[in-house]
């Protein structure tokens, strides 16, 4: 693992990023103190499914009504 000051890791940002993606990852110290550190990103560990929570969740029918004391408001 690399460590770099931040105005490196500014100036050169692709660099961190592809020490992550080739797996060495990254150290960026600020003031010679640690203050991040970079790793590769996977995602969530199952894909979402549009509709999972259908039935579980209810819109009000007035939802996208406006009460008349908002709208004078912006009037």
């Amino acid at each position: 693992m690399e460590v770099r000051d931040t105005s490196e890791a500014k100036a050169g940002l692709s660099a961190p990023i592809d020490a992550v993606q080739t797996g060495s990852g990254d150290m960026i110290s600020n003031v010679c103190q640690p203050a991040t550190r970079s790793v590769d990103c996977h995602g969530s560990a199952r894909p979402r499914v549009p509709g999972a929570m259908a039935g579980e969740i209810s819109i009000s029918a007035d939802f996208d009504t406006l009460p008349d004391d908002v709208a004078e408001a912006f009037s």
